[in-house]
C-alpha cells in the first residue's frame, strides 16, 4: 500500500472542513515524526526506527493489524482503594483520575438515581483543530450532545481561543465532551507507542514483560491498565523484526460493553442500552449508557452482579477501549535491539537487577 495521502480524522469524523482536515493531517505526521526522533538527551532513547510515518512510508502487501485493549477503569485508583464504594466513589468524583483514555459524566433524576452516563474517548487535539477552523460546529456539537444551553461564551476566551476545560466539560456532572485528564491525549498514545517500539536488551536478555519494559523504556504511568499493555503489545510486534505503528485513522476507541451479571427489571438486553453516537461503526468515540423513557425504569434500577447501579464507575468496570496498531515487512527489519534502558547508565544500573539469571525491576521503580 502507497503512503497515505493524508490522515483521517479519528472515528472518520465529518465535522473538520478541508482546511481542518489539512491541520489534523499535520498535526498526526508532524507528531509522529517527532515521536520517531525520539529523546536525543537522553540515553537509549532514539532513534525509534521501526516506528514509522503511514504518509511518508509505505505500508507493505505483508501488514497485520493489532487491536490492544484494556478496561476504562482507571486501576491507579483501584490499586489505592480499599472497597468497591470507595474507588466507585473517587473515580466519580473527578475526571483528573480517569486516566485509562476514557472519561465519563454522570446525569442523575430529582431523587439522585442514575437516568444516564455518557462516556468519551476523543482526543482534546481534535477539538483545538475544530475549534480553530470550524468554531460554529464546535458550538452545535456541543448543543447536541452535551446540553442546548451552551454559549459560545462558554467555549471559547476573550480572544477566541478554545477552552479545553469549560463550564460544559470540566467534571462529571456537567457533561463530557472529550477527553481533559492531562495524560489523556492523542500525542501521548503515539509517543507511548514510538518508545516502546524499541527493542531492547539488558545484560544479555531481550525485555518482554509489560512492566519491565515499561518501566525501561520510561513511557507511560506503569499502574495504568492501558499504558503498560499498550507497550508491551507494540514491543512484541517489534521483536518480530517488522517496521510499525498506529493505524489509520490515529485515535483511541470504545471496544465493547461486557454485561455478563447485569440484571434489568424487566429481563431486557442491558447492551441495548449502549449506544455509540460519534465515530464509525469500527471506530466510536462517544457513547450512551442510557434506558429509553418508555421502559418505566432508569440506569440506576440496573443490578450489576447483584448490586444497583448508584456510580457511572461501576459501567466503567465493563467498558473497554482499543487502540489498533500495523505491523508490516515482518521478520526484514535490520535495526539491532538497544542495549540499556533510557537513563544515564548509573541509573539504568539501579533500575536492573539480575536474580537466577533473570531481569527483575526494583518495586520503587514502578510505583
Amino acid at each position: 500500500m502507497p503512503p497515505l495521502r493524508a490522515f483521517d480524522p479519528p472515528g472518520n469524523l465529518i465535522d473538520l472542513d478541508a482546511e481542518g482536515r489539512a491541520a489534523w493531517h499535520a498535526f498526526i505526521s508532524d507528531t509522529t515524526d517527532r515521536s520517531i526522533e525520539g529523546n536525543t538527551d537522553r540515553t537509549n532513547d532514539s532513534p525509534r526506527a521501526q516506528y514509522y510515518n503511514l504518509a511518508k512510508t509505505a505500508t507493505a502487501d505483508d501488514a497485520v493489524f493489532q487491536d490492544v485493549t484494556w478496561t476504562a477503569f482507571p486501576r491507579q485508583v483501584k490499586v489505592r482503594a480499599t472497597s468497591d464504594r470507595q474507588r466507585w466513589t473517587a473515580a466519580d468524583r473527578s475526571r483528573d483520575v480517569q486516566d485509562e483514555y476514557c472519561e465519563w459524566s454522570v446525569v442523575r433524576d430529582g431523587d439522585g438515581k442514575i437516568t444516564r452516563v455518557t462516556f468519551t474517548c476523543e482526543g482534546p487535539e481534535y477539538w483545538e483543530v475544530l475549534a480553530r477552523t470550524g468554531p460554529e460546529t464546535v458550538l452545535a456539537l456541543y448543543r447536541e450532545h452535551v446540553d442546548e444551553r451552551v454559549r459560545e461564551a462558554d467555549l471559547f476566551d476573550g480572544s477566541g481561543a478554545y477552552i479545553r476545560r469549560n463550564r460544559w466539560n470540566d467534571d462529571t456532572v456537567n457533561g463530557a465532551m472529550h477527553l481533559v485528564q492531562a495524560s489523556n491525549t492523542l500525542g501521548a498514545e503515539i509517543e507511548l507507542c514510538a518508545a516502546a517500539s524499541i527493542v531492547r536488551r539488558v545484560d544479555g536478555k531481550l525485555l518482554t514483560d509489560e512492566q519491565e519494559l515499561i518501566a525501561c523504556g520510561e513511557y507511560g504511568a506503569p499502574q495504568r491498565n492501558s499504558d503498560p499493555h499498550i507497550g508491551g503489545v507494540v514491543n512484541s510486534v517489534a521483536r518480530l523484526k517488522a517496521d510499525l505503528a498506529l493505524k489509520n485513522p490515529v485515535g483511541l476507541y470504545f471496544d465493547d460493553l461486557s454485561v455478563a451479571g447485569w440484571a434489568t427489571p424487566d429481563g431486557a438486553d442491558p447492551k441495548t442500552f449502549w449506544t455509540c453516537v460519534r465515530g464509525d461503526a469500527e471506530h466510536p468515540v462517544r457513547a450512551v449508557f442510557e434506558v429509553p423513557a418508555d421502559a418505566g425504569y432508569a440506569v440506576g434500577d440496573i443490578r450489576i452482579l447483584g448490586r444497583p447501579v448508584l456510580f457511572g464507575a461501576q459501567i466503567a468496570d465493563f467498558v473497554s477501549i482499543k487502540a489498533t496498531a500495523v505491523g508490516c515487512r515482518i521478520g526484514q527489519s535490520t535495526v539491532e535491539p538497544l542495549t540499556g534502558c533510557v537513563a544515564p547508565l548509573e541509573n539504568t544500573r539501579q533500575a536492573v537487577g539480575v536474580l537466577g539469571g533473570q531481569t527483575s525491576f526494583a518495586v520503587s521503580r514502578l510505583l
